[in-house]
């Protein structure tokens, strides 16, 4: 009879086992080896189940406070105040002596074009106070400045519970 079976030889031990095909004599001492995976080992990203990847995108701490709260949000060192539409030759002065009237300014960021070297079209200031920067954006936002039309608004915004995600 021909049978296709995965053997190892009795009494020769160093042989790793064969996959033969002939007729086995039933004198022929012979002993099965079963089908064995050889286990692989992963190294690097992915080896250990830790969980990061199961199913938990998306879901990062929060700091305390009210969920359902939305509006302004502070930043680390005061509150800021995004102004767009800012003209291209403006100069840090200019901002500067605008929106210095509504409070002390902490930081003013007026970014550059490297290209070019003039001013991207918007401006970063940081009040200390939450009333000194909503003084400025309702007093300047919609209002031109150097010939050109300004928007302000904060920077940082809490969004609420309803629209996260």
């Amino acid at each position: 009879f021909w049978l296709k079976r995965v053997v190892r030889i009795v009494g020769f031990p160093c042989c790793s086992p064969l996959s033969l095909t002939f007729p086995f004599p039933a004198n022929m001492d012979v002993e099965e080896v079963k089908d064995e995976q050889p286990t692989r080992r992963v190294k690097g990203r992915g080896a250990e189940e830790d969980g990061r990847y199961a199913g938990k995108a998306g879901n990062f701490e929060r700091l305390g406070g009210d969920d359902d709260e939305v509006g302004p949000a502070r930043s680390i060192e005061g509150w800021v105040v995004l102004v767009s539409g800012v003209h291209e030759e403006a100069q840090e002065d200019d901002i500067f002596d605008t929106f210095a009237e509504f409070g002390d300014i902490k930081n003013l960021h007026l970014n550059l074009d490297r290209r070019t070297g003039f001013v991207k079209g918007y401006a970063f200031i940081e009040y200390e106070t939450k009333g000194e920067a909503a003084k400025a954006i309702k007093a300047m936002d919609g209002t031109e400045l150097l010939e050109k039309k300004v928007s302000v608004n904060w920077a940082f915004a809490k969004s609420g519970a309803k629209r996260r995600r």
